[in-house]
């Protein structure tokens, strides 16, 4: 398990199964918590954040293996890697954070990582499911069969999201890492939130 000093819950599912759609709407009832929440993403893909055109696209394709750019409202860096590297570790993506910060790392793909993980399952995929062969699989959220015994693993709708904001809740509550985070106890708040 990766040892972090901040608590990190991963969501794991096969493409298409709505990670991001699901995130999107997690992370504002977590947020109506005043809790700070940072997401890292897998992309397994080329991607660019920075596009043609723009001054610090024009500079990191000149050359600059890292391009920081900078305003009152945010900040974003954008760095190369050699060609050969393999797939980054999660554990260096976390090295980059902030921690002092954030409250709680939720992780979107990585889903071979050793961390704690919520699978998300749609039956219409056809696809099978992860926790079988991942140990850290500690909830699913699935649009069908939520009362399917396994024992460890909590079941949930996948169709709620503020059910599973408030296991999320839960999850950051058995954390020793947040003990002095008194503001997650204001369930009330979230209850509210999510209807």
């Amino acid at each position: 398990m990766i040892d972090f000093p901040v608590p990190i819950l991963g969501f794991a599912a096969w493409s298409g199964t709505g990670k991001t759609t699901l995130l999107s709407q997690i992370i504002p009832l977590l947020n109506s918590r005043d809790l700070r929440v940072a997401l890292v993403k897998h992309a397994h893909h080329t991607f660019d954040i920075d596009h043609p055109g723009k001054d610090s696209h024009i500079l990191r394709k000149a050359g600059a293996n890292e391009v920081v750019i900078a305003s009152r409202h945010r900040i974003a860096s954008v760095r190369e890697t050699p060609g050969n590297q393999k797939e980054p570790a999660l554990k260096d993506i976390l090295s980059m954070l902030q921690i002092d910060q954030l409250d709680l790392i939720l992780v979107e793909g990585f889903k071979m990582e050793d961390i704690p993980k919520i699978e998300l399952h749609r039956k219409s995929l056809n696809k099978p499911y992860l926790y079988p062969n991942d140990m850290n699989i500690i909830a699913l959220a699935e649009d069908s069969d939520f009362n399917v015994n396994r024992p460890g693993i909590e079941n949930l709708d996948l169709a709620q999201p503020g059910e599973i904001a408030e296991f999320v809740v839960h999850f950051m509550k058995r954390s020793p890492k947040l003990a002095s985070v008194s503001r997650i106890d204001d369930e009330p708040r979230l209850r509210h939130a999510m209807h």
